[in-house]
């Protein structure tokens, strides 16, 4: 059995840039354990594997990133996406209903000078806790609590993913770094995952909770980031901004958001951009 992949570049208009991703269009039959070797040996920071349900326009999927499989991801649900796009030969607008270990999320497409633009409706935000311990978890990536943002408290949100959102003075992304693995800080507060955020730039970081490897650019925290930004009244329902990543890893990424609701009531989140193709291969031999 061969096993053909598409190397796809998300929230990016150009090759080579955004966030990189293997899509596996025909993934049935496979156990979690050769999904996570086929991800490990392709070394993106993301891999997604489709399996058909027999309904149009619908798919399951598994993502799992080098460590394990996660509930839910941005840019993999987008660049899967664009690819049943492409394969599909369509060239109208489409909305794909993607089925996921913990929900179904819903993304369009449409096919752009570039290659293709997606969205993606990530559903109701949950707030999950503001955080008190400011110079804990701003010691956690190297900086001291002056360097949070003096208004803004730390809150754990997630839209599928639980993300520790800490938001930073204008200038202080570039001195962050993660020292020592933060995974049980995180635990502790009920987080997988932390973000940092400029709201003054509307940039984000984020890392693998070792820091070892800075993420391009990610979806799921994008998605945080809107309710986040709704709930404090530093964004309007129904309006898009965009946000940036990846600059200090050289593949600068936007990043469309808009969050939906009141900030009394944050309906939904939708996260898009822009997906590229940037060529396609095939697994000879499989784990």
């Amino acid at each position: 059995m061969s096993l053909e992949y598409f190397h796809m570049d998300v929230f990016s208009r150009s090759p080579y840039s955004g966030n990189s991703l293997p899509v596996f269009l025909e993934a049935s039959g496979l156990s979690a354990p050769q999904m996570l070797r086929l991800t490990q040996e392709l070394r993106h920071f993301e891999a997604i594997f489709l399996e058909p349900t027999g309904q149009l326009n619908r798919v399951r999927a598994h993502v799992f990133d080098m460590f394990e499989e996660l509930p839910f991801a941005g840019h993999p649900v987008l660049g899967a996406a664009a690819v049943l796009h492409y394969t599909s030969g369509l060239t109208s607008p489409q909305t794909w209903q993607i089925e996921l270990p913990t929900k179904v999320v819903s993304i369009t497409t449409e096919q752009t000078e570039y290659g293709y633009a997606g969205l993606l409706d990530q559903g109701r935000p949950e707030f999950l806790g503001v955080v008190s311990e400011r110079e804990r978890f701003a010691q956690a990536f190297g900086l001291v609590s002056d360097d949070l943002h003096p208004e803004l408290p730390l809150e754990v949100v997630s839209t599928g993913l639980p993300y520790l959102i800490l938001p930073l003075r204008a200038g202080v992304l570039a001195r962050a770094s993660i020292c020592n693995d933060i995974s049980e800080l995180l635990q502790a507060v009920n987080a997988q995952f932390a973000v940092l955020f400029d709201e003054t730039e509307l940039e984000i970081r984020h890392w693998n909770n070792d820091g070892l490897i800075e993420d391009i650019a990610t979806g799921s925290a994008a998605g945080t980031i809107g309710a986040y930004r709704l709930r404090h009244r530093l964004a309007s329902g129904g309006e898009r901004f965009i946000l940036q990543q990846g600059r200090f890893v050289g593949r600068p990424s936007l990043l469309y958001v808009q969050p939906e609701g009141t900030p009394a009531a944050v309906q939904t989140v939708k996260v898009g951009g822009d997906v590229v193709l940037v060529g396609r291969g095939r697994i000879e031999v499989l784990p």
